[in-house]
């Protein structure tokens, strides 16, 4: 029997081994296998991103061909490494740092060896590529902006990293995927589904034709246009009267919650993010700790939102019956609590009601309405859960749920908040700088946008959004259905009325715009920043919230100007010329714009990192600069308002 035993266990491996390569080739060669034979050579093909359209139809972004040489190292042959390296227009320690660096990620995988080659290289490089085996040419789409403006809007397509291709299988080393904006939040609708080809290899290693006669191989499916609800227009007049400054803005349609414009301050070109030059350029933008113009102040900037809050407190004061429109409360310049006082610009003595006080911003009115909603039923930490409930109704202190790529909560503070601070006994009086919009409320520009919209509507909001149309889909249902603030409706006019009053006559007075009745509130916040481990008080915030017209409104804003003195001086300007722009197509206060155009802020900027300015004949260099600005600004100005033919 042993004599057999040998015999009939290697007939049994041999039956094993057969049988197991007649269903690897027969019965088991799917398309799953293929991605992991090696004697098949996957070839991507790319589909082209969808195009990007504005509102109105104008296109915003485009594509352009590019070409990758890639490698798979372990198909490399030897080969004149000075003859590729010229054609490349490389050097050899270039050549030999990318070749290591592919062959560290995978021997037998493709890698970008070289990326965006130029149409004249392209064509130069094909005719000889047969003479470098192990090296390819892969055709793409990289991005061509049609436009100078919205980088933070549109956003950027990059290469994909380690991280990414370990979450989504559908990348590989080389893809490109949005980075920011856009094209980052509707990646899976641009991007389309790239194809592929399986192509046989011989035990030379060389193509011998089609797998299986192509039947596994599929086509590309072209990334989906989509249209935005960004107005080119009104974003690129927002950024030119943003220029030499730093904040950002947010325009909304109420009736519907699109973005109109989105402004982050400062900027730079979508163009210098695409080709070669991209990385070098997304170095010094990241790198830029000072203006930070990666940073989208108009979605994550967290500011105080000072006075237009008080339009919130007065809302809430409405609802909850304890104040009234008509009831007045004195003013001597200020409201004084326990040792304490918060001074206002009104006169002693004056006698405000709830319209006057939202006109002249009165401290001791908004004061005395907040200490009433927390007080209410004699229990302020009760009255500040509540408080907190109605403000969070509008959207502030949570994110919106929009289809935006990047944001910030914002802080509204309950009793929860406050406990580890006051963790027996609350008073309405610890919290009171809320009542004015400051202390510890913190808001972004387009939660404060939302608000505007909220009040324009009388008391619901749309979820802000700036998707308008996918090809062959319906807009979700998130966009599309309004939101109900906690606020009844009646209680809306009255300080809608205020806040027309703020333009007639109080602090905005001097921004009328002839024509358009804007409802609209002023806020400046104070600005404090660590400087050498000192808390040192620098140049306050501009703030400005508007909506306008008062009735069926079109436009609702919200402006924040870091250090831009007060409200109507940077930030009103801003809101009122941009209105002016989205309801008429034209302006007329061309002071205000000139104003903007000759005024920069970069001055208050360089304050904390700089002694006295240098003067060359009485001029320091940046009034030099802004000299040569305001007409480089105004030429720009005039491209932005020239009719297209």
């Amino acid at each position: 029997m042993r004599q057999f035993l040998l015999f009939i266990t290697i007939i049994s491996v041999g039956v094993l081994f057969l049988s197991r390569l007649f269903y690897l080739q027969v019965y088991n060669s799917s398309a799953h296998n293929l991605y992991e034979d090696n004697a098949i050579r996957k070839v991507y093909d790319y589909p082209k991103r969808g195009f990007v359209y504005d509102r109105n139809g104008q296109l915003l972004v485009a594509n352009q061909p590019s070409y990758d040489v890639m490698v798979i190292p372990r198909e490399v042959e030897p080969l004149d490494t000075i003859e590729f390296c010229n054609l490349l227009k490389i050097n050899k320690e270039q050549f030999i740092k990318t070749y290591k660096k592919a062959y560290r990620h995978s021997p037998r995988l493709p890698y970008v060896f070289l990326s965006h080659l130029s149409k004249e290289d392209y064509a130069v490089l094909q005719e000889k590529m047969r003479k470098f085996q192990g090296f390819y040419i892969q055709k793409r789409s990289l991005r061509y902006y049609e436009t100078t403006i919205g980088a933070n809007v549109l956003g950027d397509i990059g290469e994909v990293n380690n991280k990414t291709i370990k979450k989504d299988p559908y990348y590989i080393m080389g893809d490109l995927i949005g980075k920011q904006g856009v094209e980052a939040s509707y990646e899976k609708t641009l991007r389309g589904i790239k194809g592929i080809k399986f192509i046989q290899k011989d035990r030379f290693n060389r193509n011998i034709g089609p797998y299986k006669d192509g039947k596994f191989d599929t086509i590309p499916a072209q990334g989906k246009d989509i249209k935005i609800t960004i107005d080119a227009k009104l974003q690129a007049y927002g950024e030119l009267l943003m220029q030499n400054k730093r904040g950002g803005v947010i325009a909304i349609e109420p009736s519907s919650g699109e973005i109109l414009a989105m402004v982050a301050a400062p900027t730079y070109n979508p163009n210098i993010l695409v080709g070669r030059d991209r990385s070098k350029n997304f170095t010094k933008l990241y790198n830029d700790s000072i203006a930070k113009p990666l940073f989208n102040r108009s979605l994550q900037g967290v500011y105080e939102p000072g006075s237009p809050f008080k339009l919130m407190n007065a809302l809430i004061g409405l609802q909850e019956g304890v104040i009234t429109a008509d009831e007045s409360v004195t003013c001597y310049r200020g409201y004084k609590y326990g040792n304490r006082f918060m001074k206002c610009h009104c006169n002693s003595g004056t006698r405000n009601n709830l319209i006057a006080g939202i006109q002249r911003s009165c401290n001791a009115y908004f004061a005395t309405a907040y200490r009433k909603i927390l007080d209410k039923e004699s229990n302020a930490s009760k009255g500040i859960d509540n408080w907190s409930k109605h403000v969070k109704s509008f959207g502030l202190g949570q994110f919106l749920n929009n289809d935006l790529f990047v944001g910030q909560k914002g802080r509204i503070p309950d009793r929860a908040y406050y406990k580890h601070i006051y963790p027996k006994t609350f008073y309405s009086t610890y919290t009171i700088s809320n009542a004015i919009g400051q202390g510890e409320v913190a808001t972004t520009p387009i939660q404060l946008a939302n608000m505007a919209a909220a009040i324009a509507n009388r008391g619901f909001y749309y979820t802000p959004h700036i998707i308008k149309n996918i090809e062959g889909e319906k807009l979700k249902e998130q966009f599309t259905k309004p939101k109900k603030t906690t606020i009844d409706k009646a209680h809306f006019e009255p300080v809608i009325e205020g806040m027309l009053q703020v333009y007639k006559k109080g602090t905005a007075a001097s921004l009328q715009v002839k024509d358009i009745d804007i409802c609209g509130k002023t806020g400046t916040v104070e600005n404090f920043a660590i400087i050498d481990s000192t808390r040192t008080q620098l140049t306050d915030h501009s703030i400005f919230l508007a909506f306008a017209p008062k009735d069926n409104p079109q436009i609702a804003i919200a402006v924040f100007v870091e250090n831009g003195y007060w409200g109507s001086r940077f930030a009103g300007k801003v809101a009122s010329l941009m209105i002016e722009k989205h309801i008429k197509g034209h302006i007329t206060r061309t002071d205000l714009e000139e104003w903007l155009l000759k005024h920069s802020l970069e001055n208050e900027y360089a304050k904390p990192y700089s002694g006295e300015p240098f003067k060359i004949n009485g001029q320091t260099a940046l009034q030099i600069v802004e000299e040569q600005e305001y007409y480089r600004l105004k030429r720009l100005l005039k491209t932005i308002n020239k009719p297209k033919n």
